[in-house]
Parts: C-alpha cells; structure tokens; sequence
C-alpha cells in the first residue's frame, strides 16, 4: 500500500540555496542582481581520476 503526499501551493516553503563566496558560505537571497547572474552561469564540472596515468612516488 502507498501512500502518496500532495501539497498546495500554500504549503510549501522556499528553500534556500547558500553557496561559497571568497571564503565562506552566504544565502543567495543576499546576493545584488549581478551576483545572481553570476551565480546562473556557473559551470559544473567532475575532476576524475586519470587511471591511464603512472601513478606518482614521493620522493
């Protein structure tokens, strides 16, 4: 048996997204129109491990 939730518009709340500037973490509400297009454009990207490189020895 499953139950199902379903919310009105009246009673969902934001949510509110913090993100890292210049060294610590700030609420974009309090981020100025520019920064919020910054924010916007930024590009995600995933470091991934090169496995075909040799792996390196300390010295």
């Amino acid at each position: 048996m499953t139950h199902t939730i379903t919310l009105r518009a009246d009673e969902r709340q934001p949510c509110e997204i913090w993100t890292r500037v210049m060294g610590y973490h700030r609420p974009m509400s309090s981020f100025n129109i520019g920064k919020k297009g910054e924010f916007h454009e930024r590009r995600y990207f995933v470091e991934r491990r090169d496995s075909q490189a040799p792996a390196r020895r300390a010295a």
